[in-house]
C-alpha cells in the first residue's frame, strides 16, 4: 500500500513525492529507496532457493540441474524487460528532475506496448527452435533434458506477465513508492512458496507443478501492478492514446535501456556457452552442481540488484536537475553498500559451503565435493566487485547508454568468454582438471571488469563541475 496513503492528495501528486529526490539528504533517501527493493528482491531470492529445495530433496538432484541449464534462454526474456522498463524508468526519473512532467505518461504508455511486444516476440522464435537449443547446443540428455523441456515449455506460457510486472513496476518506485513496488514484488514470491508444495507434491506435478507455480504468481503480481496505477494513490496513468509508438521516443527508451539489456542477453549467452562447457567437462553434476551456486548466489546478488534500483532514480532525477554532488555521493554509498553485502556473502560460502550444500541435496560424494568447490572458486573475488556492479546502473541511470553498454558487456564479453573457452583447454594441458578451468573463469572476469568500470566512472566524475547545492 503506497506510502502516502494517510494523505491522498499528496499521493495523487506524481510530483510531490519526487520532489524530496532532489532535497532530501542521499543517505537517507538511499535508504528509503533501496531497503524496500532490497526487501522484495531477496524474497524473490528466497523463492528461487525453496522451489530447489523443493525439487533437490523432493524430486531428484538432476532436476535442480534441469532447472538451471534453462535460466539462460529465459533470461533472454528478462533482457527485454530490462531493456524497456529499466530504459523508460530512466527517462522517467530524468524527465521528473527536469520538471517536464507532461512527458512522463507517454513514457509509461510506451513502456507498456513495448514490454508486451519484444517479450511475445521472443517466446514465439524460442518455443520454435527450444529442442534443438537444448539437445544440440545445450547438450543436454536423459532426465536433465526430460526436466529441462518440461520446465521451459510451460513456463514460456506465462512469460509476458513475467516480463511486464518487473518492467512496469520500475515505475512505482519512481513515482515515489519504493514500499509499495516492494509489497508487488513480495506478492509473487510469497505465492510460489505457498504454492510450490502444492503443485509439486499434494498435486504430484513435480517440475511441471513448479513451472505452473511461476506463471500463475506472475500473472497474480502482473494484476497488482496494473491495480496501482489505477488507484487514486497516483495520477500516473496507462492512457491509450499514449500508447502509440513514435520511433523518437521508443528509440531514446531503447537506446537508454540497451545497457541492461545487452548485458541480460549477454549473461544469457555465456550461461549457454557455460551450461554446455560444464556438461561437457564435469557431466551432469558438474552442472548441478554449478547451479546450486548460482543459486546461493542469488542471494547475495538480489540485495546489489536492490541498492541498484534504488540508486537509480535517486542518480537520475539528481542529474536531470544538475545537482551533481548528489549523484556522486548517492554511487559512492551504492558501492559501499554492495561491497558489505557481498563481503558478508564471501565470508558466508567461504567458512559454510558444505552447510549450503545440504540445504538442496543428501549427496556426500562428488556433487557436493564440485559443490563446495565451485562455491569457493567462483566467489573469491566478491569482496572487489562492487564498482563493476553498479557502474553501468550509473551510466544507464545517467542517461549515458554507449559508456554504460561497454562497462556492463566488459565482464560478459571481453573477460568471461574468453576465459571460458581457454582456461579449461589451460588446466587440462597442466594435468589439472578443466572444469576447474571453468570455475577460474568467473574471479578472472570480475576483477578485470571491475578495473574497466571503475575507470570510466572516475573519468566521468571529472568532468563534472561541482554542484552549487550540497548533499
Amino acid at each position: 500500500m503506497p506510502e502516502n496513503m494517510l494523505n491522498p492528495q499528496t499521493a495523487a501528486s506524481p510530483t510531490l513525492a519526487t520532489d524530496r529526490i532532489g532535497k532530501e539528504p542521499i543517505g537517507r533517501l538511499l535508504l528509503s529507496f533501496s531497503i524496500p527493493a532490497i526487501i522484495g528482491m531477496l524474497v524473490n531470492a528466497l523463492y528461487n532457493i525453496v522451489d530447489r529445495i523443493y525439487l533437490g530433496h523432493g524430486v531428484d538432484p538432476l532436476a535442480i540441474a534441469g532447472v538451471g541449464l534453462v535460466m539462460p534462454i529465459t533470461m533472454i526474456i528478462m533482457a527485454f524487460s530490462m531493456l524497456i522498463g529499466i530504459g523508460a524508468n530512466s527517462l522517467f526519473a530524468i524527465r521528473m528532475g527536469e520538471k517536464r512532467h507532461d512527458e512522463v505518461e507517454k513514457i509509461m504508455g510506451h513502456a507498456f506496448v513495448l514490454l508486451f511486444l519484444l517479450p511475445a516476440v521472443s517466446i514465439i522464435v524460442i518455443l520454435s527452435f527450444m529442442e534443438p537449443i537444448l539437445r544440440d547446443i545445450m547438450k543436454a540428455e536423459g532426465k536433465v533434458f526430460e526436466y529441462a523441456d518440461t520446465y521451459l515449455r510451460i513456463t514460456l506460457y506465462g512469460a509476458v506477465f513475467g516480463a511486464m510486472s518487473p518492467g512496469i513496476t520500475h515505475f512505482i518506485r519512481s513515482d515515489g513508492h519504493p514500499k509499495t513496488s516492494m509489497m508487488v514484488q513480495i506478492i509473487g514470491a510469497v505465492l510460489n512458496i505457498i504454492l510450490d508444495p502444492i503443485f509439486i507434491f499434494v498435486l504430484g506435478l513435480g517440475v511441471a507443478g513448479a513451472a505452473w507455480v511461476t506463471v500463475i504468481s506472475q500473472f497474480i503480481s502482473l494484476v497488482f501492478v496494473l491495480g496501482y496505477f489505477n488507484s487514486k494513490w497516483t495520477r500516473l496513468r496507462f492512457r491509450p492514446k499514449y500508447m502509440k509508438l513514435e520511433l523518437k521516443l521508443t528509440g531514446k527508451i531503447i537506446a537508454i535501456g540497451f545497457a541492461p539489456f545487452i548485458m541480460q542477453f549477454a549473461m544469457s549467452l555465456v550461461g549457454i556457452l557455460q551450461n554446455a562447457t560444464i556438461i561437457k567437462y564435469g557431466g551432469d553434476n558438474a552442472l548441478t552442481a554449478m547451479t546450486i551456486f548460482f543459486t546461493v548466489f542469488t542471494v547475495i546478488f538480489m540485495p546489489m540488484m536492490g541498492i541498484g534500483q534504488g540508486a537509480q532514480p535517486i542518480i537520475g532525477y539528481n542529474y536531470g536537475a544538475k545537482q551533481f554532488d548528489r549523484v556522486k555521493k548517492c554511487f559512492k554509498l551504492a558501492v559501499i553498500a554492495c561491497t558489505i553485502f557481498l563481503t558478508t556473502g564471501f565470508l558466508i560460502i567461504q567458512i559454510f559451503p558444505g552447510f549450503l550444500f545440504s540445504l538442496f541435496s543428501k549427496d556426500t560424494g562428488e556433487l557436493r565435493s564440485l559443490a563446495i568447490i565451485t562455491m569457493r572458486i567462483c566467489t573469491s573475488m566478491f569482496p572487489f566487485i562492487a564498482i563493476q556492479l553498479m557502474g553501468g546502473q550509473f551510466f544507464q541511470a545517467i542517461g549515458k547508454p554507449i559508456q554504460a553498454s561497454i562497462v556492463s558487456l566488459s565482464r560478459q564479453i571481453l573477460f568471461l568468454i574468453p576465459a571460458l573457452l581457454f582456461l579449461p583447454i589451460l588446466f587440462e594441458s597442466i594435468n589439472l582438471r578443466p572444469i576447474y578451468g571453468v570455475y577460474c573463469a568467473f574471479p578472472l572476469a570480475d576483477i578485470c571488469a571491475s578495473v574497466i568500470s571503475a575507470v570510466f566512472v572516475l573519468r566521468e566524475f571529472r568532468g563534472w563541475k561541482s554542484s552549487v547545492r550540497g548533499v
